[in-house]
């Protein structure tokens, strides 16, 4: 039921914002509530709104990690998986 009902949402607040987009691009007596509209919906496209806290997402990366390596200062190394039989040391 409450996936139905977001879509439902969805699919009427686009149906509202593509009006607004439509009627000030075609129609010359479009005004101020359009454009609201049209820059409201286009500005909220831009929210990150599938982000999660980083603590509850499967496999996030644990807090100071990356601080930890910059402070251990060994950062960067060369593979250690040798390629095509030759050898690989540390650069």
């Amino acid at each position: 039921m409450g996936s139905a009902v977001r879509w439902g949402a969805a699919l009427g607040l686009t149906a509202v914002w593509w009006w607004a987009v439509l009627r000030l691009a075609l129609e010359e007596g479009a005004g101020l509530l359009e454009g609201a509209v049209a820059a409201g919906g286009w500005g909220l496209s831009l929210l990150p709104v599938h982000c999660v806290p980083e603590g509850s997402t499967a496999g996030a990366v644990p807090a100071g990690r990356w601080v930890g390596a910059w402070r251990a200062g060994d950062v960067t190394r060369a593979s250690l998986h040798p390629r095509s039989g030759e050898e690989s040391a540390p650069s």
